[in-house]
């Protein structure tokens, strides 16, 4: 059963397409971000140029233990590491060089998991299998760390598993499944290990490398601040994760390889931009957008939580040339003075730039923090100039404007989030406690609520959170919430609880949950209508 809602609309078009496949390539990687995280840390501590490297004043103690864990050094004595296998040697046995973590991680782990990830969102645990074994053949094949190719490959490679098991679905004699699936999954594994080594390495290789060249002549002609045009408005329309995660990811974590640490990696993720813009709301702004501005300005630079600024911008479309000044402002920063990360921050809040800042020395730290605050006083200046001079028409038109412009964010991403939801909480009035109830009724007992999103991560999470202190306070404590993705829910949520907006592919992947509908995941009456409906049930089974 399922609440009544109101239908979304639908929005078509290029920009729906690239936002698909941006939602896609961030599925890929944003699960795997821990990995990220923790080679760079082993980068930013143990490379020759890391905090305990030989290159590093702060090494000369551990220079010998940086060389085993991050690599290199050509000490032909190991001591009582002399257990360790991770070396490369020459004909006479000496030591050249310790492979390390670094090398085997980027090179293999990393690209790995993303392959895996990738295989598993197109058709499961087989799919992430055959994925990933086709994926080492174009690892293999190549000299560089192969993130496109994984990306490219492990889709690819998972698709055409489920197109072959398609092939004998339902034509397998009883008994011989097992037989059939391991034997069909290896062999293709291993065709499409052969092929990408022969064929898609080598392509990826080329495509790499052009990619590369490009970034290199930007750099070296000083343009990379004009980026800034394309990502900074892409970033308000939900189209930067193509960007982010397809192109400038893979090159930076290449570059970090390399040097230590990229520029690439704080082109969207630098907070400054947001920042500024809010904190001009704040100062300029009318109404309900200056009201919140203090509060989303706390939870876009300590939370990276960017998408909450968005709003503000849609409002007052002209602040986006703000965003792009600001931003071009920070990357120039960045660039002239050689600022950059160890590696991707994710979220993109001070403190995971910070963290990721801090590997490649202090001085980096301090140019990273001096291109985000240039960013956001570049920002402000010029968000505030725009704000003052449309303040007196504004105050003559404001009305449900602010509210507007977050609808027209949520349609942009097409998908409700919890920063949306706190920025309406925020803003609305408690007409929506008194709307008519549409609470659904469970027929079966209650054992398990799901509270799913596009993404299954913040906004459900949230969520999940608030339906769990409610039904704690009202003495149940025995039911089971979690949150998660509208991809993997498998139907044995008895209650799922989704966005509007999101209700009827829910309904799809699990026909047999009761479903509800809120209008928002941090503060809806639908959630005391859930407590109300598991207390009633008991109260009947008694």
């Amino acid at each position: 059963m399922t609440t009544t809602s109101p239908a979304a609309t639908r929005t078509g078009g290029v920009r729906v397409g690239v936002q698909r496949f941006g939602t896609f390539l961030s599925g890929m990687i944003m699960p795997n971000i821990a990995a990220f995280i923790a080679w760079g840390f082993i980068t930013m501590l143990f490379i020759p140029k890391g905090f305990f490297g030989a290159e590093s004043p702060f090494g000369w103690h551990w220079a010998g233990v940086a060389e085993i864990i991050g690599g290199g050094g050509d000490s032909a004595v190991l001591g009582w590491q002399g257990a360790m296998t991770a070396v490369t040697e020459s004909a006479d046995g000496n030591v050249l060089a310790y492979v390390g973590l670094v090398g085997p991680m980027v090179t293999y782990l990393l690209p790995l998991l993303i392959a895996n990830t990738a295989g598993r969102m197109v058709y499961g645990e087989r799919g992430g299998v055959v994925a990933t074994i086709a994926t080492v053949g174009v690892i293999v094949g190549t000299n560089i760390p192969m993130f496109l190719g994984a990306m490219i490959m492990g889709p690819i490679a998972a698709w055409i598993m489920k197109q072959v098991d398609r092939l004998w679905d339902g034509k397998i004699r009883p008994g011989f499944e097992m037989l059939v699936n391991n034997f069909s999954a290896g062999i293709l594994g291993m065709i499409l290990a052969i092929v990408g080594f022969f064929a898609f390495g080598p392509v990826m290789l080329g495509i790499s490398a052009v990619l590369g060249t490009a970034v290199d002549w930007l750099v070296t002609l000083n343009l990379l601040p004009l980026v800034s045009i394309i990502v900074e408005p892409a970033k308000v329309l939900f189209l930067n994760n193509a960007i982010n995660h397809g192109v400038f990811t893979p090159l930076g974590i290449e570059q970090a390889a390399e040097t230590g640490k990229s520029i690439l990696f704080l082109i969207e993720a630098n907070p400054g931009p947001g920042l500024g813009l809010l904190l001009a709301f704040t100062f300029f702004g009318v109404g309900a957008a200056k009201a919140s501005a203090p509060g989303a300005a706390i939870i876009q630079f300590f939370g990276g939580i960017h998408e909450i600024y968005f709003p503000y911008a849609l409002s007052k479309p002209t602040t986006i040339l703000a965003l792009i000044a600001g931003g071009a402002a920070g990357v120039t920063t960045n660039m002239v003075l050689g600022g950059g990360l160890a590696f991707p921050a994710a979220p993109g809040s001070i403190i995971a730039v910070t963290a990721a800042a801090i590997g490649p020395g202090v001085g980096n730290l301090l140019v990273v923090y001096l291109s985000v605050i240039i960013a956001a006083t570049v920002t402000f200046l010029i968000t505030g100039v725009i704000l003052r001079a449309s303040r007196k028409r504004d105050l003559e038109a404001e009305g449900d404007s602010f509210g507007a412009a977050i609808a027209q964010t949520e349609a942009n991403k097409g998908k409700s989030s919890a920063a949306m939801d706190a920025l309406r909480t925020s803003t609305a009035t408690t007409a929506s406690a008194a709307a008519p109830s549409t609470t659904a009724v469970a027929t079966t007992p209650i054992e398990r609520i799901v509270v799913a999103c596009d993404a299954g991560m913040g906004s459900s999470a949230m969520g999940a959170s608030v339906l769990r202190n409610k039904l704690k306070k009202a003495g149940i404590d025995d039911i089971t919430v979690t949150n998660q993705a509208i991809a993997n829910l498998d139907g044995t949520a008895d209650v799922v609880i989704t966005q509007q907006q999101l209700t009827e592919r829910a309904t799809a992947k699990s026909p047999d949950s009761v479903h509800v509908s809120v209008d928002n995941f941090m503060n809806s009456p639908k959630y005391d209508e859930v407590v109300d409906m598991v207390r009633e049930q008991r109260k009947e089974a008694e």
